[in-house]
């Protein structure tokens, strides 16, 4: 069955067609986010015209945004101040004429990671996106589970000391707390710099507690981190489990399994598996 993935970022457009486990060539776009609401339309166009054919059965889309998933309705999206409130999937329907799946982001890359990825074989799962901010996404019994607004799954706007989770639990945790560039704390933990490693120590207290919070809603059986400081675990995984081993529930901390994303593509096949997950 092939797919058309699309996946609407910060600064480009990424899409390709997706048939099984592969991919085909991906189309990548330079988006005009500070343009009106046509010119990021023609933008999605022109990623979407050369992947489409007869063989195709549908288009699924990731946005960074609020969506009525039922009418594939966008809000607000990040960075893209004019798309306020786009009817997305009738857009791409009437000049497709194929059926269009929209979702947030989020929602993406754990169907990406359910479908394609480290969450192969599990029946519930979280992923969990920690980059600039910290998103979420559920699976339960086996279907993506994005909430009536498809608000499920952002733990990083949970109340959290002073602020809220994603304050403390994200990439810019370090400028928020103690007023440091990110990645310029990262490259110094790449040299062994002790005070930037006990800074990455102080990130993972506040991620375990992120995970906690999300075993007590859910109680999954994993958990799958992605996003650019994921790929700091190595740095941040000791304090985090030994928050996590704090939980009420011993046997919980014991039996979360919890991976680290390796799919290069996962918005692109998330986008995709909107469709499977729609079957």
């Amino acid at each position: 069955m092939n797919v058309i993935g699309i996946d609407l970022g910060a600064t480009n457009i990424r899409g390709a067609i997706v048939s099984d486990n592969s991919l085909s060539e991906i189309t990548s776009i330079r988006i005009h986010s500070d343009g009106a609401v046509g010119a990021v339309l023609e933008d999605i166009y022109q990623t979407i015209d050369p992947l489409i054919n007869k063989e195709i059965a549908a288009i699924g889309i990731g946005v960074p945004s609020v969506v009525d998933t039922e009418e594939g309705i966008v809000y607000d999206v990040q960075y893209i101040p004019s798309w306020k409130e786009v009817p997305l999937k009738q857009i791409l329907e009437k000049r497709y004429n194929k059926k269009v799946f929209v979702n947030n982001d989020a929602n993406c890359f754990v169907l990406g990671e359910y479908y394609f990825g480290k969450g192969r074989g599990a029946q519930s799962l979280i992923g969990l996106t920690i980059g600039t901010g910290l998103g979420g996404g559920v699976i339960i019994h086996n279907k993506l589970y994005p909430g009536r607004n498809c608000g499920a799954g952002e733990f990083g706007l949970l109340p959290y000391k002073d602020n809220i989770l994603e304050y403390y639990c994200s990439g810019s945790f370090f400028k928020n707390v103690h007023g440091l560039d990110g990645v310029q704390v990262s490259e110094a933990a790449k040299k062994g710099n002790a005070n930037a490693l006990a800074l990455y120590a102080e990130l993972g207290t506040h991620i375990g507690n992120a995970i906690k919070a999300v075993i007590y809603t859910y109680d999954p059986e994993l958990i799958v981190l992605g996003g650019s400081v994921a790929q700091a675990f190595d740095w941040f995984q000791k304090t985090m489990w030994q928050e996590i081993k704090t939980l009420a529930y011993g046997k919980s901390a014991e039996r979360i399994r919890i991976e680290i994303s390796n799919l290069t593509n996962s918005g692109i096949l998330g986008a995709a598996a909107l469709y499977y997950d729609a079957q």
